[in-house]
């Protein structure tokens, strides 16, 4: 039976379709989806993927958060989360007002390992202690710059808008995130940073990924190739050139260009034979295990999904592996096994992701519509089940 309820992704749907003057028809004939599929998803038969997300957005012409109703405000005030969206995007505006003399900071030194504290607990998936701390870091950060600029500085306060990225787009205030993404190229074209140029590009195809513009996401991919140096082969270039192509390869499964995809996805394995674990390296999780989970990200993203299932148990992830790529992986694996049927599995999956990484998984829409559909599969809602569906707010 369908999902009760009124406030899913697929009654968002059908609200503005209609707002588009649009019939289930009309609207299916404009997206990769069947007729079939769409009217499933408005009913809440079956639970609306990301890419399917991704595609109505684009024909309708608005935002994703339209449709997947983010940011998740209830859970986030209930997690005290919602508080500190305001202080970072108030931190984030001072960045062109120059030196603040009343402001004491801590010395350069400190702030800069205090960014790299910060983009380590983002790994470790402790979003509200990072959530909390970054204002003031990038205030102190901003104000220092001014005062006595050094490329060590603007590279750090490069840093600290990628972490307010990071902290903003797991929580779904994607506005914010692209401000912080503004912000990072700016801070990064006063260190003359090249990498850091290119890992801005490299996020911005992500917008498009998430929204479903996949030809304008692929060509920030291959804007951030042509940002770095290619006469430059050291570990940090060639992890930020194999990162981009990671990206590169989800853009074009979603595209549907299997053949970019698999071309990616080589590439990006002959960086990382070449630089190793490069995991710490602008803390992208870079390397080999990395390029698997892409892999099976672009069988996953294909719809192929006995293929992206045999590659996700062929994966053993190190235990270096961060705690946010951790969740993610199993987040990926509990869809793949959902749509394969095996409802205990991707259960027992999704519980894995929450444990490993709470805050990440309580609000990736994925997770959520993972765990709608179980409920609409299951014969019975187990009470492992409702208490999963209940705490991702459903």
């Amino acid at each position: 039976m369908p999902i009760s309820g009124d406030d899913h992704t697929g009654i968002h749907i059908k609200e503005q379709r209609r707002l588009a003057r649009l019939t289930q028809r009309e609207l299916a004939d404009r997206i990769p989806y069947s007729y079939s599929w769409l009217t499933q998803v408005e009913c809440g038969a079956r639970p609306a993927s990301v890419d399917f997300t991704a595609a109505v957005a684009r024909a309708l012409r608005i935002d994703v958060t339209v449709l997947t109703g983010q940011p998740y405000v209830t859970q986030l005030q209930e997690d005290r989360l919602a508080e500190l969206i305001r202080p970072i995007r108030e931190a984030m505006d001072v960045y062109d007002l120059g030196d603040d003399p009343a402001l004491t900071t801590r010395t350069a030194g400190e702030l800069v390992d205090a960014v790299e504290d910060l983009c380590a607990q983002v790994r470790a998936a402790r979003l509200h202690a990072v959530a909390a701390a970054l204002p003031d870091l990038i205030i102190e950060l901003t104000a220092l710059c001014w005062r006595t600029p050094s490329t060590e500085l603007w590279r750090a306060l490069a840093a600290a808008y990628r972490t307010a990225h990071d902290v903003t787009v797991k929580i779904g205030y994607f506005d914010l995130a692209g401000v912080a993404l503004d912000r990072l190229g700016w801070a990064a074209e006063r260190a003359s940073d090249p990498c850091l140029a290119a890992i801005r590009q490299y996020f911005r195809a992500l917008v498009y990924f998430r929204e479903g513009e996949y030809a304008i996401g692929r060509r920030l991919i291959r804007s951030g190739h042509a940002v770095l140096d290619p006469g430059d082969q050291s570990r940090e270039a060639l992890a930020v050139a194999g990162q981009l192509h990671l990206g590169g390869s989800v853009l074009s499964a979603r595209a549907a260009d299997r053949s970019a995809a698999a071309d990616h996805i080589a590439s990006a394995r002959e960086h990382a034979s070449r630089v190793g674990d490069a995991s710490r390296i602008h803390w992208l999780s870079f390397g080999d295990t990395n390029v698997s989970l892409h892999e099976m990200s672009v069988a996953m993203e294909m719809r192929r999904y006995d293929d992206a299932l045999r590659q996700a148990k062929a994966i053993r992830l190190p235990a270096s592996m961060a705690t946010s790529r951790r969740s993610h992986y199993y987040i990926d694996r509990a869809r793949v096994e959902m749509e394969l049927g095996h409802t205990e599995a991707s259960l027992k999956s999704l519980w894995t992701a929450r444990r490993a990484a709470p805050e990440p998984t309580r609000y990736h829409p994925q997770a959520r519509e993972t765990v709608r559909g179980l409920v609409h599969i299951s014969r019975r809602t187990p009470e492992t089940l409702g208490n999963m569906a209940a705490w991702v707010g459903l």
